[in-house]
């Protein structure tokens, strides 16, 4: 008999919409400080500035084109990886499926952002003097986090089973 678990999945639903919202809540910040000039280079510290690019590609700004084919091909991926991470969340427990969580939920922002603005607001540019680390929003940082604590789980479970 298949048992469901209102409880677990409101409460991983909630998690799914703060993240999202939170992520909504800033790049809306940001667009608005951008204001009609539709750019924005705010010194924070020596080490943090608020500066606005349009990232088309995939992480990082990697694979970003120009070409409307290109784009749309990789929105497309994006979306399939989406729904992969879905249907890997469905079977996920403990860290992992918080890991997942924080993955899915950053993506989705960054997906939205795809549809909606046909690329994704980036504005955290943090740099050491003159190095600087690719600039990125929210949701990359719950991706990014995600992703570390999936290959951590990883890790350690399989010395676990070793």
């Amino acid at each position: 008999m298949l048992k469901i678990n209102f409880k677990e999945i409101f409460k991983n639903l909630l998690i799914i919409l703060i993240i999202f919202f939170l992520d909504r809540l800033s790049k809306i910040y940001i667009l608005k400080l951008a204001g009609l000039e539709k750019s924005l280079d705010i010194y924070l510290t020596p080490y943090l500035n608020l500066y606005l690019i349009w990232n088309k590609g995939i992480a990082f700004g990697l694979f970003s084109f120009n070409e409307t084919y290109i784009y749309n091909f990789i929105s497309i991926v994006i979306l399939i990886v989406i729904l992969a991470v879905l249907v890997m969340l469905k079977k996920a427990q403990g860290i992992k499926k918080y890991s997942l969580i924080f993955v899915f939920s950053g993506s989705l922002g960054n997906f939205f952002d795809r549809i909606y603005y046909s690329a994704v607001p980036d504005f955290i540019d943090f740099h050491i003097n003159n190095f600087h680390w690719f600039i990125f929003n929210v949701a990359d940082i719950f991706i990014s986090l995600g992703i570390v604590l999936l290959i951590m789980s990883e890790i350690t479970s399989n010395k676990i089973n070793d």
